[in-house]
């Protein structure tokens, strides 16, 4: 019989409501960012809240994992170090971190995460981490799922993978072309998304090959269809991306996510949740509904086509049809959806995404607030369901952990105890005059130590050892179950286990022998620890000393394969003069290909 192992559902949190409602629709764990030191600045928590999130999502064994991914000056490690001992007096579970100068600093006894920004891709940087002493390893996006278990194969620790949302088409912490361009650093939480601009693709002797397209701009991910292969392959943790996305969001692809990992789990018991308790919906997830450019698995079966979204980096949506009929102010969609009024629809031209909005609808007939400009046969997309957005705003999920509940006979009354689906075990005994009933007593029994109201608890079986027909009044009753229900909870919380991992001192080699700016090292601390490994920093962070004539990114998606040029796919050159330059009103990028490593860098000019 194959071991058990415990998978991890990781939802974003933007702020403490977003993670309450993510555990509440079936994550296992939130991440959330930290005031001023997390790689989404934009989502930054107080530690006040962090600590109430913390305590809610204990109720269910559910964790939190404090973001401080970013690359640290020396005037802020200070500030950090106290930080960290505050989460984990709160009881944080983890920081995910990318500074390595953080491992020399004095720190609690807490669970290191090694975050993607600090480039995780191949099995010696793995093991470097773990023999350094991070708890878990979050590995890069780009990697297939045949990468994956080489790495799970020949390392030991945790390994965290990205299963849904954008995409950064460069390596994490990789880029700096957002720096470069902006002085807004990726690697200090304030990416400008410089990617997602419209460029023209020129050659060297300035003929244009796209114009205005959205060259460097992803798809999103959605990995929904390979999560038994993931597990297969070693992945502990499945995460989504979205600090930055609203509340609708994180409910329906949290939720969606949740139904597709149990159907796996009842089908292969070697896998069980990480957390307790069950999700009750009242809506049914779908993932295209949701925020997205279109969807790719990205590279987890290799590179492959249509992994792009040059049109525009705005979300499409669901694709519902076509346009069937236009009138002079109404719309024919050939469609099966359901089309409501407040809908938002989109369609793609060669301007790009172009949208608008349903004033009212008749069936297939449509009335937009404003007619477009669309054509009979182009397809149309529903990137806002207003009805579900609508349901998504109000309470949508509640989660309940199962219990059972006994009742029976003492001398002096009656003992009640209460064991929940974790094994934590509670009693109480009270004092009572019995009473023969008169007429039956077990189904009102039930019913009233059954009713557990705004608890986190449903009881699944009661349990009455009585040796004649007893009555007590319903009201005692509910105090006796609040009472026991209260003593419950009180115990789950005591019972809870921070995870205790020390970091210790480690002088194994770095993979690497010297640094240059890709090393993101922005401080004493961060050098002292690479020159404890055997690693000369030839260059600071690009951050503290941008450096001239380097690649601002390195990223698998190639537009020479994507246009049809590859040298390993086809025999067709490039029938342009290289080198290929990315033009923007503002700037202009050389694109140089590294065949071997198959491999695209943007190099600024």
């Amino acid at each position: 019989m194959k071991p058990v192992r415990k998978i991890e559902l990781l939802a974003p949190a933007k702020n403490k409501e977003g993670g309450m409602e993510a555990i509440l629709h079936g994550a296992d764990a939130v991440y959330i960012g930290v005031d001023g030191f997390s790689a989404r600045a934009a989502a930054g928590n107080s530690v006040e809240d962090i600590g109430e999130l913390t305590a809610f999502a204990h109720r269910f064994n559910a964790k939190v994992y404090a973001a401080l991914n970013i690359i640290l000056k020396d005037t802020e490690l200070a500030q950090v170090e106290k930080l960290i001992w505050t989460l984990y007096r709160l009881n944080v579970d983890a920081v995910i971190v990318q500074d390595m100068g953080i491992l020399q600093l004095n720190l609690p006894p807490v669970p290191l995460h090694a975050s993607t920004q600090t480039d995780n891709r191949t099995v010696d940087k793995v093991r470097f981490l773990e023999a350094a002493g991070f708890s878990r390893v979050v590995l890069a996006r780009e990697l297939s799922i045949g990468d994956i278990a080489a790495i799970s194969s020949q390392t030991k620790a945790p390994l965290e993978v990205f299963v849904h949302g954008a995409l950064c088409v460069s390596y994490s912490g990789q880029c700096y072309i957002s720096q470069a361009i902006t002085g807004r650093s990726a690697n200090r939480g304030e990416c400008a998304q410089i990617c997602r601009l419209p460029f023209d693709l020129i050659d060297s002797e300035g003929k244009i090959i796209r114009e205005n397209a959205h060259l460097l701009s992803m798809k999103d991910l959605n990995m929904s269809e390979r999560l038994e292969a993931l597990l297969d392959a070693g992945v502990s943790s499945l995460k989504i991306e979205g600090r930055l996305k609203d509340l609708s969001y994180v409910k329906n692809v949290t939720a969606a996510y949740r139904q597709k990992l149990d159907a796996v789990f009842a089908r292969r018991p070697e896998f069980v949740r990480s957390s307790s308790g069950k999700s009750y919906l009242d809506f049914q997830p779908d993932l295209a509904k949701s925020f997205n450019r279109g969807f790719t698995d990205y590279f987890s079966q290799g590179r492959q086509h249509d992994i792009w979204s040059f049109e525009s980096p705005k979300s499409m949506g669901e694709y519902i049809g076509t346009v069937k009929e236009r009138g002079h102010n109404c719309l024919s969609i050939n469609t099966r959806q359901k089309i409501n009024n407040g809908d938002g629809l989109c369609f793609i031209d060669g301007g790009g995404l172009n949208g608008f909005r349903v004033n009212r609808a008749e069936g297939n007939r449509i009335f937009p607030a404003q007619m477009p400009d669309i054509s009979v046969g182009m397809k149309v997309y529903r990137n806002c369901d207003h009805e579900f957005e609508m349901r998504l705003l109000r309470r949508s999920a509640e989660r309940k952990i199962a219990a059972r509940i006994s009742i029976k006979e003492t001398l002096r009354g009656f003992a009640l105890e209460i064991i929940d689906e974790d094994e934590n075990f509670a009693a109480i005994a009270v004092d009572f005059d019995k009473q023969r009933a008169q007429k039956p007593q077990e189904d009102n029994i039930r019913t009233q130590l059954m009713k557990t109201g705004n608890t986190v608890f449903e009881i699944s079986e009661v349990g009455i050892r009585f040796a004649d027909e007893l009555f007590i009044p319903s009201s005692m009753l509910g105090e006796w179950r609040k009472r026991l229900i209260a003593k419950l909870e009180s115990l789950r919380k005591i019972n809870y286990r921070q995870e205790i991992k020390p970091i210790k001192p480690s002088s194994q080699a770095f993979p690497q022998k010297e640094l240059n700016y890709l090393g993101n090292v922005m401080n004493e601390k961060s050098r002292s620890f690479f020159a404890a490994h055997n690693v000369k920093v030839l260059q600071p962070a690009f951050e503290q000393k941008p450096q001239k004539n380097v690649p601002l990114m390195f990223t698998r998606h190639c537009l020479k394969f994507a246009l049809g040029w590859c040298p390993r796919e086809t025999k067709e050159k490039t029938p342009y003069t290289e080198p290929l330059y990315l033009r923007t009103a503002q700037s202009q990028f050389r694109l140089k290909f590294d065949c071997a490593k198959c491999e695209m860098q943007v190099v600024e000019e």
